[in-house]
């Protein structure tokens, strides 16, 4: 086996003071050029850090969102169904719990009738598709044609109603 020396050439800083404050100086520049080149990095990353935060409530917004606009849509079709089996239930009990049942997984979803009768007519629950003479007062509500339903806060399809004038 052979074996071979390594050397290292070891370098002194010189004993003089002048060269010796040149360096000190000099590492002492290099240094805080470090430490600027340091912050500008954590602050980097700390910008970096808070925009994938953001970013990551962004979409579990919007996923809540597309759910959301997703139930909304599947349950607005499904409300003519809920419509008839009211108009049945009148004529069959059988018909009515049907119904009763709907409804029943409806409020789990957090669905709402909006009310209507003898309350006074608001745009932007009620639509109204008739004006009827009457004795109480201008604006009132007399009857529901058709339900309105509220998802949350959000209205997904508007009571139809007679006013009276």
């Amino acid at each position: 086996m052979v074996r071979q020396a390594y050397h290292k050439k070891i370098i002194y800083t010189s004993e003089e003071p002048e060269e010796s404050e040149g360096l000190v100086k000099k590492l002492k520049s290099k240094l805080k050029e470090c430490q600027k080149e340091k912050e500008e990095y954590l602050t980097q990353a700390q910008r970096a850090r808070a925009d994938l935060i953001n970013f990551q409530r962004r979409q579990e917004q919007a996923q809540e969102e597309l759910k959301k606009h997703s139930q909304g849509n599947f349950i607005r079709e499904l409300l003519p169904v809920l419509d008839s089996l009211g108009h049945g239930a009148k004529e069959n009990e059988g018909i009515g719990q049907i119904k009763e049942q709907l409804e029943n997984i409806f409020k789990k979803y957090s669905l709402k009738e909006i009310k209507a009768r003898d309350e006074k007519f608001n745009p932007e629950f009620h639509e109204a598709v008739e004006q009827v003479k009457s004795k109480k007062k201008s604006g009132t509500i007399i009857e529901e044609v058709q339900k309105g339903y509220m998802l949350g806060d959000k209205i997904l399809r508007p009571s139809k109603v007679k006013v009276s004038e």
